[in-house]
């Protein structure tokens, strides 16, 4: 029996975007068709909220009832009203230790305000691509303990791949009872609330929505998407994915430079075609 999918939820670097991280026409024509069916659409991401804003906009999620999962899962936004559903956020007192731990192994540490990425050190090279990344400006703090505001959906470590390496593992040990601790790039290191995921979050908003996890397709590329591509009725993975990802999938689409997500909408919601 064909499915009726009343819900994409969609990754966005890789996944959504192209190399150039940007919506191709296709997929912005596919996507905007599919709303105006009646399919809602969801931006699952790492990123911050403000960093998914543009693209929320670009979609017009706002007038089609869409929603932001920002932080990886540590928020949910009802786009078309503003109303936060969920949040989750980092115990305070694992913060000096998040920052020392930073300092001494010689890396930058850094958090969000609203259209601002905060750290002490906006010149390194790392900060500034999660800047451009999320179309975000960097201000800099002189004490980063002390200016940032409390409390936190998430914190994040950069530095050279091979040298997060020892950071990630001490952390990992440390706090392990306490946050989650995971790299979305080989230079990024995620320090989010423990038990934050994709598919616990999406769980919450179906709840909400009244909608199954038989009527969801999730579309994704890394590791973070794993879980969502395995709870959804229907899992897909793009074609520039993680091989881990392609093998829990139900379903492998062109990459994201091949307009992919387009693709494959045209071909599992029919109704919208």
């Amino acid at each position: 029996m064909r499915q009726d999918y009343r819900l994409l939820v969609l990754d966005l670097d890789g996944t959504l975007t192209n190399s150039k991280k940007e919506i191709s026409p296709r997929n912005l024509r596919t996507l905007l068709r599919l709303q105006q069916s009646g399919v809602r659409l969801v931006l699952a991401s790492g990123r911050p909220t403000y960093g998914i804003t543009p693209l929320a906009e670009q979609l017009q999620m706002k007038e089609h009832n869409g929603y932001i999962l920002s932080y990886n899962g540590g928020e949910i936004i009802n786009w078309n009203t503003g109303e936060l559903l969920y949040k989750n956020l980092l115990p305070d007192e694992v913060l000096p230790i998040l920052y020392e731990t930073a300092i001494d192994n010689r890396q930058t540490i850094l958090t969000y305000d609203n259209e601002f990425i905060l750290t002490e050190n906006p010149d390194d090279p790392y900060v500034k691509k999660e800047a451009f990344l999320n179309k975000m400006q960097v201000r800099r703090v002189d004490n980063f303990l002390q200016e940032t505001p409390r409390p936190l959906p998430k914190c994040l470590i950069v530095g050279e791949p091979e040298q997060l390496i020892n950071t990630e593992t001490e952390l990992s040990l440390r706090l392990q009872r306490q946050i989650s601790v995971y790299r979305s790039e080989p230079y990024f290191l995620e320090l989010v609330p423990l038990g934050i995921d994709k598919a616990r979050s999406l769980a919450v908003l179906l709840e909400k929505t009244g909608i199954t996890r038989e009527e969801m397709i999730a579309m994704g590329d890394g590791y973070n998407d794993l879980s969502m591509i395995k709870y959804a009725g229907l899992g897909i993975a793009m074609g520039n994915a993680q091989e881990p990802v392609k093998a829990a999938a139900d379903y492998i689409a062109p990459g994201n430079d091949e307009d992919g997500v387009a693709i494959a909408v045209e071909q599992h919601f029919l109704h919208a075609f």
